[in-house]
């Protein structure tokens, strides 16, 4: 390969471009509308807008991205992950315009990322694994009856989806039904395909993963465990390797059983095989994800392999550069900068990073896609950056880590900086009388209070003191940089009638004001105009950077809607009002 399209966006198309360029081959980012300006279309070589805002017609749009391979001349496509990089089908468009696909057969992709398939798999190598649907399930009354036979609490998965969306966990009956609708809408909006299948739900769980290598030529290779049990709305925030407190049986049992379903599978380029582990010690099978992972920096860390440059050297058919587990180097603890606010539910807080002053010194990583004056768009995820933190042991790793997370600023964002630095002195975390966190800890057992990261303010952007002002601006889709004299732009404001001026939304007074809690689209109402609710009633459903999250009554009353079902709605903008507040 000589050029790679990257078909992704934010820190991992940063990262890819980084390992083209080491790996000796060329880059072309592309970008939606709102990332004209971000890290990584500036990091490539070459960047291609995709003329869209919407992760459906940009990051999600085959033929646009098949139609960038084309005017660039890219030979090849990196999928990253999230987005297409688990679909068969865009695997299968790109292996069939003559592109090499930087990943795992598309035969495999089905195989292991439809994970009722995955399940049978690993039952046939004899894998350890809970009790589950065999097929996906039809509609709510078959995970009611699924839940009757086999008890609460159940897990309601998209077949097809990954990285904690259209997940949902049910603890009660009444409870069911709607948390399955939701499931489906998330994995739709996220994957495309809202197919989804139960398992039994493990509480208290542990989640342990092993990264995978393969090649062409046969080789399949583990390269260690991964420790990602600091989970919310189950999604990462943290991750570890190698996976702290497993006994020597439970790591080679987690070794071998991601060994056996890869090469049962065929398995070729980088994956992962996750497990859950309960607190009674059993280990049970829970997925593979046929990609790239997020937290891929921790292992990279601690064992000296880079696998991005590893994926680059399988698709150009050449064998790993590693032939064995190696031994681990070291320990290496990831945390993820998410734009969300800590205070308020770890809600997403999109908008402009108005400073962005990163930590480094020894020991210290950064994978990001944002600096300061970047913006967060809220169509998209909320990572803005990860940071990595090394050490000799794990001692050393958490002594760095409190130190690099002192040095982190971030401004005009929230961020979910003060967790990070609650959680890295929290006993249950450290281990010191054992390693106590699991995958529900944030939300059933971390009850220190956290404080809101400093909250996005919507103020006029002061304009640079310069000569000339450069801007990134698009010619026949392909993005170039412009430099043009400030007297200029100052001229066509004057004729223009001035400088527009950003203001702060008018915040709503009355007690009765239903307030849209985060930046992003009011997905659906759960009321009608004129219902009676009562405090604590769910009245609506949001949606932003592709999760979903509900909107409850703050009191009793009856309700007067003032927002549409489908509007793109700001933090804090009056969508309903109670009467009798």
């Amino acid at each position: 390969m000589k050029k790679v399209l990257i078909a992704n966006r934010g820190e991992i198309a940063v990262r890819i471009a980084r390992a083209c360029a080491d790996y000796g081959v060329q880059s072309v980012a592309v970008y939606a509308n709102a990332d004209i300006d971000a890290l990584h279309a500036r990091m490539a070589d070459e960047a291609y807008g995709l003329d869209g805002d919407r992760p459906a017609d940009t990051y999600l749009n085959i033929a646009k991205l098949l139609e960038v391979a084309r005017k660039s001349g890219a030979d090849a496509v990196h999928p990253g992950y999230g987005f297409l990089s688990e679909n068969q089908a865009f695997a299968q468009a790109v292996i069939d315009a003559g592109l090499a696909w930087i990943g795992p057969p598309p035969a495999t992709i089905a195989q292991l990322g439809d994970k009722v398939q995955a399940r049978k798999i690993a039952l046939q190598v004899g894998a350890p694994l809970v009790v589950g649907t065999p097929d996906p399930v039809k509609d709510a009354s078959e995970v009611l009856a699924f839940a009757e036979q086999h008890g609460l609490p159940i897990i309601i998965k998209a077949a097809f989806g990954g990285g904690g969306r259209g997940m949902k966990i049910a603890w009660r009956m009444d409870e069911v039904a709607e948390l399955f609708d939701s499931a489906v809408r998330e994995a739709v909006t996220a994957f495309g395909r809202g197919e989804c299948f139960v398992e039994q739900f493990l509480d208290k769980p542990r989640h342990i993963e092993a990264q995978v290598l393969a090649d062409t030529h046969g080789n399949v290779v583990v390269l260690g465990t991964r420790d990602c049990s600091l989970q919310r709305r189950n999604q990462k925030l943290v991750e570890e390797a190698p996976a702290p407190f497993l006994t020597d049986a439970q790591r080679e049992r987690i070794h071998s059983s991601a060994r056996d379903i890869c090469a049962a599978a065929g398995y070729v380029s980088a994956g992962t095989v996750e497990f859950l582990l309960s607190q009674s010690g059993a280990i049970s099978f829970l997925e593979v994800n046929t990609r790239l992972q997020v937290e891929h920096p921790v292992t990279e860390q601690t064992t000296g392999v880079d696998l991005v440059v590893e994926q680059l050297r399988v698709a150009d058919g050449l064998p790993l550069s590693v032939a064995q587990t190696p031994a681990p180097l070291g320990h290496a603890i990831e945390f993820r900068i998410n734009a969300e606010d800590v205070g308020r539910g770890f809600l997403p807080t999109p908008g402009p990073v108005q400073r962005f002053d990163a930590p480094s010194g020894p020991g210290v990583r950064l994978d990001t896609g944002v600096q300061t004056g970047s913006v967060v768009p809220g169509t998209f995820d909320s990572l803005m950056a990860k940071l990595i933190v090394t050490g000799a042991t794990r001692e050393q790793a958490l002594v760095r880590a409190r130190r690099a997370l002192r040095e982190f600023q971030i401004e005009g964002v929230a961020s979910v900086l003060p967790f990070h630095r609650a959680v890295i002195d929290h006993p249950d975390f450290v281990g010191a009388d054992g390693f106590k966190v699991h995958t529900r800890w944030i939300e059933s057992d971390f009850a220190a209070p956290l404080a809101a990261s400093i909250q996005a303010q919507a103020r006029a952007e002061p304009q640079p003191d310069a000569s000339l002002l450069r801007t990134a601006i698009e010619i026949d889709g392909r993005r170039v940089h412009l430099g043009l004299p400030a007297v200029l732009l100052q001229g066509l404001a004057n004729v223009s009638g001035g400088a527009a001026q950003v203001t702060a939304p008018e915040l709503a007074v009355d007690a009765g004001a239903v307030t849209s809690p985060i930046a992003g689209n009011l997905h659906a109402w759960k009321v009608a105009e004129g219902d009676l609710v009562q405090d604590g009633d769910v009245i609506a459903v949001m949606e932003a950077m592709k999760m979903e999250m509900q909107v409850t009554a703050h009191g009793s009353g009856r309700i007067t809607l003032t927002a549409e079902a489908g509007t793109s709605q700001a933090l804090g903008a009056v969508i309903a009002r109670i009467a009798g507040l």
